[in-house]
């Protein structure tokens, strides 16, 4: 999966016209209109849209990408909940990671989807949209929503229960017989593993060296390096530093030879180093 992805960085970086813009919003837009179309015509658009293999065999090809226009909401506050929160998550994607990759990420997700649907008979556009808000967790864990409009809650903990939920329902639909639904959290997770999956196993090798004896002597060397330059982390592309900008969070990317550090505008969006 690892050179996976780096080949889809790779095909953005060198083609920086592809993609998108605002794709996520005309997503929007689309489930808008439908949603409204239903209503008026009391429900009769959605099921000309949603997911079908043996109509699809029969030449209704469009149903292969017209499913994720479906709105999967009755309920107008619902309905326009998700809507913009779908928006404010993929504008955010599309913000950190550029047209291009958030399109291939969308894309390929779709993809994923409708290969699974082709082989068991059912697609919806649910699981989706839930790896989309676990690719915005991982690269905004400390961002807070308000839950129930109350309670303040990172993103990291959501990121959290949305895979709880999803290993449940894979767990249930395993329990029923129903296997094609089961299927479709598996894609939804594939996609994201296949972005994420070196910033994952990075992840858990820092969270092993933090348990060593070692990771004590790089905390007493780090306090040191702050000692001597007045900052611990410093991003190799535009300088900021953690002591000139607190608030700003930095990492280093695990992709490039070296320890490089960036910060959270530039984590996602610069050129790797391998020499």
């Amino acid at each position: 999966m690892k050179s996976l992805s780096n080949a889809i960085d790779r095909f953005c970086y060198k083609h920086p016209r592809f993609g998108i813009q605002n794709l996520m919003l005309a997503v929007v837009i689309c489930n808008c209109i439908v949603y409204i179309l239903d209503l008026v015509s009391q429900g009769t658009l959605s099921p000309l849209l949603m997911f079908s293999r043996s109509l699809i065999f029969k030449g209704q090809i469009w149903r292969l990408i017209t499913f994720i226009f479906v709105p999967g909401n009755t309920s107008i506050f619902w309905f326009a909940l998700s809507m913009y929160f779908y928006w404010f998550i993929g504008s955010n994607l599309e913000r950190e990671w550029g047209s291009g990759k958030f399109t291939v990420y969308y894309a390929l997700g779709v993809l994923l989807t409708v290969i699974c649907g082709l082989c068991t008979g059912s697609a919806s556009a649910t699981y989706l949209d839930l790896s989309l808000f676990l690719a915005f967790a991982t690269l905004y864990p400390n961002l807070q929503f308000l839950l129930f409009f109350i309670i303040p809650v990172k993103a990291k903990w959501l990121a959290w229960l949305d895979a709880a939920l999803l290993a449940f329902n894979f767990i249930s639909y395993l329990a029923q017989g129903a296997w094609p639904y089961a299927m479709l959290i598996v894609v939804s997770i594939l996609n994201y593993l296949i972005f994420f999956w070196s910033d994952l196993m990075y992840y858990v090798r820092r969270q092993k060296r933090s348990t060593s004896r070692g990771a004590m002597n790089f905390k007493r060397a780090a306090e040191a390096k702050k000692q001597q330059t007045g900052y611990l982390h410093k991003c190799a592309v535009c300088g900021r530093t953690d002591t000139d900008y607190p608030n700003l969070e930095f990492r280093y990317c695990s992709k490039c030879v070296g320890n490089y550090c960036y910060c959270m505008d530039h984590i996602n969006n610069h050129v790797h180093i391998t020499q």
